[in-house]
């Protein structure tokens, strides 16, 4: 292969600076690099970059041109190569952009975005790896043919013969590579064209990196959304879902709404919806801490209005810790919750509110109501906002649908919020929609201009656990004979339900905590057979006292029913209730179909999809 090597380049170059001097051509070239200022780098997109670069140099400087970058740029991480790398590995590139004065480009064998094979030593890997320009003003085909049969069989059909290589670079990082080749124009490349194309490269190199480095900050804050949002919902027997969220910061893609769906004891579920004051990173990662916290919270079981309780205490703890570090982080003060549980086997709602909108609940018939759930202060505000937390309860008609939602989907500047929520009640209340279509209906109804705040919405499709598979009793508490009574009931229902299967292990595990009611506790008890995608032990008496797992030594007469229950059981607990306390504990059931379910339809229409986006 003829071509330059770069010392004869840098000779030339200087011969000519000194015979020009300031010519036109050199004006000319100025000219030229202060038109590509403008027209290369537009956006912010690698791809679209990289074809601008290809589209300024054609037909000004080649007949062909390609911009060819490391594997890894369109994904937004650093590049593959940093000086050093082992050269004797095929190089990989993608085809980023490429331009020809003929149509269809038909001197392209890659097409857009798909890979690139050069082999190792061939002269693109030289110049990329070496960083040094390549220029062969004289395509030798016939060289080509035996390093590239491929290339060279391109070159011969489309009449290539004259061929420069630029490397990309910019801030020790090496990119990719631009290819120029001339095929009509008779004229071969010169010195003159390697320095002007060169200049042009330098200046796009600078727009690509910056496109690089934004794509990669993107890809993190994606990240950091997609680790801080729940990837699936999955509402077990209680609700099906779907959910929409469209974060304001458009550009990031991340803020500081949130909802999460959290399965609890009972076969309830509780449903979340937050708003952090502002947008962006700062408010995803201080949306991160509270959804962390809630979830935490309600591992313990607590009533809606003392969970936000706790989470209020949680958050002024964080903002003094977040003082005393002298640092400026995103506050949480301020940030709002509605916290929702639901009951699909008495269809009770319970729900709290930390100066959060109200859910819509809409009903079988379709009819849309705002329960007035008393409005609770913004979350961390203080003492001086020394206002409990109260719960509200309702009980919901089989086949209701509940919208827990953020104020950017009903506020706007220029209508009151009142407008918004009769727009939202308007389209939930439309017959013959899936859950799907509802969430993209109401995020619909947003003006199409940008968003100034984020909008997050969660709807659940209540449904019911039939009451054939249920089971209550009320057992004399002063009796110790019930042992052996709840023993018997649990044996029968277990019989009735197919899962003998279950009956040695289910009997031990009711039968331990009807003792430990008997024994720690007061009043009369309950028990409650629940089956669910699991077998759910429930044993309720009127004492306010929590059971809690210890070792037992060896000489004690007591305190291994606990130690049972956790090795019979893939989970137990307690939780409080108004009247005293519920332990509960969940068995696997054997492999096979689950029970059916009722309810699952929305209101005037058939089945809701489940789903979340």
């Amino acid at each position: 292969m003829k071509f330059i090597h770069r010392k004869s380049i840098e000779r030339l170059r200087s011969s000519e600076s000194a015979h020009r001097g300031e010519s036109g051509r050199s004006t000319s070239h100025l000219v030229r690099l202060s038109e590509a200022s403008t027209r290369i780098g537009t956006t912010l997109d690698v791809l679209r970059t990289a074809q601008e670069l290809a589209d300024f140099t054609v037909p000004l400087i080649a007949d062909y041109g390609a911009v060819d970058l490391a594997k890894t740029i369109p994904l937004g991480e650093e590049p593959q190569l940093r000086l050093g790398t082992n050269r004797d590995d095929e190089t990989i590139f993608h085809r980023a952009g490429a331009a020809s004065i003929q149509q269809d480009i038909p001197e392209s064998i890659w097409q857009k975005e798909e890979p690139v094979f050069v082999p190792p030593n061939s002269p693109f890997t030289r110049a990329y790896f070496s960083r040094e320009s390549y220029l062969e003003p004289e395509l030798d085909v016939a060289e080509w043919e035996i390093l590239d049969p491929g290339r060279a069989e391109k070159m011969r059909e489309n009449g290539m013969h004259s061929l420069m290589m630029v490397p990309i670079h910019a801030r020790g990082v090496v990119l990719g590579i631009a290819i120029f080749v001339r095929t009509k124009n008779p004229s071969p490349f010169d010195v003159s064209d390697l320095m002007l194309a060169e200049n042009i490269v330098s200046r796009a190199a600078l727009s690509l990196d910056n496109a690089r480095r934004y794509t990669r900050e993107r890809a993190v804050a994606l990240a950091l959304q997609r680790s801080l949002l729940p990837a699936t919902l999955s509402g077990g027997s209680a609700v099906d879902l779907a959910s929409e969220y469209l974060p304001a910061d458009s550009e990031s893609g991340v803020g500081g709404d949130w909802f999460d769906v959290i399965p609890l004891s009972g076969a309830r579920v509780a449903l979340v919806v937050g708003d952090v004051v502002g947008h962006g990173i700062q408010a995803a990662a201080t949306m991160g801490r509270l959804r962390t916290a809630v979830q935490s919270l309600a591992d313990l079981d607590l009533p809606p209005d003392e969970l936000l309780t706790h989470l209020d205490h949680l958050i002024l703890r964080l903002v003094a810790a977040d003082g005393m570090t002298g640092e400026a982080p995103q506050s949480p003060a301020g940030a709002t919750c509605l916290y929702v549980v639901y009951d699909p086997v008495a269809r009770q709602c319970t729900m709290a509110r930390a100066g959060h909108l109200p859910p819509a609940i809409v009903d079988a018939d379709g009819g849309v109501s705002y329960p007035d759930v008393p409005a609770g202060p913004p979350l961390g505000l203080g003492p001086i906002h020394n206002v409990p937390y109260a719960a509200f309860e309702m009980t919901l008609s089989e086949g209701s649908l509940i919208a827990l939602y953020t104020d950017g989907l009903v506020e706007s500047r220029d209508a009151d919020i009142d407008v918004g929520m009769d727009s939202l009640a308007r389209v939930l209340g439309r017959p013959n929609r899936s859950l799907e279509e509802l969430c993209s209906e109401a995020v619909g109804m947003l003006p199409t201009k940008r968003q100034s705040d984020d909008v997050a919405l969660l709807l659940a499709a209540t449904k019911v656990i039939s009451p054939s598979w249920t089971a209550t009793w009320e057992l004399p508490a002063t009796d110790p004979a019930l042992v052996a009574d709840a023993r018997s009931l649990t044996r029968r229902h277990l019989a009735e339900w197919q899962l003998g299967d279950l009956e040695i292990e289910a009997e031990v595990v009711v039968s331990e905590m009807v003792t430990n009611a008997i024994l720690h506790g007061s009043g009369p008890i309950q028990l409650r057979l629940i089956r669910d995608r699991v077998l759910i032990c429930e044993v309720s008496d009127a004492s306010g006292s929590q059971p809690r797992q210890r070792q037992a030594c060896s000489t004690d007469e007591n305190g291994r029913g606990l130690f049972l229950l956790t090795h019979l059981c893939n989970r137990w607990g307690s939780r409080w209730t108004s009247g005293g306390k519920i332990i509960w504990a969940e068995m696997d059931l054997p492999d096979r179909p689950p029970p059916t379910t009722a309810g699952t339809h929305s209101p005037n229409s058939g089945a809701r999809s489940c789903g979340s986006r």
